[in-house]
């Protein structure tokens, strides 16, 4: 006779799989939210992101990267990943960069003195002896006579020295102006068409001749004569802008300017008064407050000596000009 076995008794673990399901989803939530915390500012569609905290990364020499931790969205787990970091960031691309609004650092340029201005007896003598040179390689003869007005204009209050040298230059400078805007001004545009003119028209005086009456002088002869003058202007402005301090005063520096440059085509008599009128010329100090009044030293020899490199650069051309057409022999 059998013994009646009692059913069996249903499976507990049923009972607690629910609160472990509980737990883990809870765990699982805490894990995404902390990532997402970390990751903050990533948005959906975004390759990139810049993550609010830093992430724990880990550094091991030799191995040429840096490991990290990276979130997969899709998986929904933290894993480990190598990031390859070269060894000078890369260079950002040209939109991306930065502009500099106040540009190079450069010192502010100073302000010229008005000497050099419109207004300025300098800067109005040196306009026009600069616009004679025109880009033809020629000089404007109406430009060149223009400039040598304010260059007597400047000359002029030297004293009585400069009188007797003015009114010549003057004298010639009215007799080339005369041909200028005469009868032929066509033929007296510029030195090139001037000289072209008169050695084909045979005006030209034969060199080592001087004709009876200077009025009726070649204009390239009277171009000659206003040439080497010029010569003299510019060496003596030179030396005064840039003697040393406590060296020969303006009219030592002067003299020795006419010395090179004049002395040679001008008989004995005239060379010894020249030398011995030079010793009355103003100072150094007069020179400069005449040609840049109101300027500083400093200030006033710079400005005198760009006014004798431009009265360098026209007698530069002038003088290639004439050695091209052998009229340096003229007079």
């Amino acid at each position: 006779m059998g013994v009646a076995l009692p059913p069996p008794a249903p499976r507990r673990w049923s009972r607690g799989a629910l609160p472990l399901a509980a737990l883990a989803l809870l765990l699982l939530l805490y894990f995404s939210v902390r990532a997402s915390s970390i990751l903050s500012g990533c948005r959906p569609g975004v390759r990139s992101c810049i993550p609010k905290a830093r992430l724990p990364v880990q550094v091991r020499p030799g191995q040429g990267g840096i490991q990290e931790l990276q979130l997969d969205r899709r998986n929904n787990f933290l894993r480990v990943a190598r990031v390859w970091v070269p060894s000078k960031p890369p260079s950002l691309p040209a939109h991306c960069q930065v502009r500099q609004e106040s540009g190079p650092s450069m010192a502010p340029e100073r302000e010229e003195p008005p000497c050099l201005g419109p207004e300025g007896m300098l800067g109005r003598m040196m306009r026009p002896f600069r616009a004679s040179l025109i880009p033809e390689g020629d000089v404007a003869l109406s430009r060149y006579l223009a400039g040598w007005r304010e260059l007597l204009r400047f000359l002029t209050p030297l004293g009585s020295i400069f009188a007797f040298a003015v009114s010549e230059a003057f004298a010639k400078v009215t007799a080339l102006e005369a041909r200028v805007h005469g009868p032929h001004a066509a033929h007296y545009s510029s030195l090139v068409t001037m000289a072209a003119w008169e050695q084909r028209t045979g005006l030209l005086e034969r060199p080592g001749t001087e004709p009876g009456d200077s009025a009726r002088s070649s204009g390239s002869r009277t171009l000659l004569l206003l040439h080497r003058a010029l010569r003299w202007s510019q060496l003596c402005l030179h030396r005064v802008a840039t003697g040393a301090l406590g060296g020969p005063d303006a009219g030592v520096q002067c003299g020795d300017a006419y010395g090179t440059a004049l002395a040679p085509h001008h008989p004995w008599l005239v060379r010894q008064a020249a030398r011995l009128a030079f010793l009355a010329l103003p100072g150094r100090g007069a020179l400069l407050e005449l040609a840049c009044p109101g300027a500083r030293e400093a200030e006033a020899r710079s400005a005198l000596a760009r006014a004798a490199g431009t009265l360098e650069d026209v007698y530069n051309r002038t003088q290639g000009l004439l050695a091209e057409r052998g009229l340096l022999q003229l007079a």
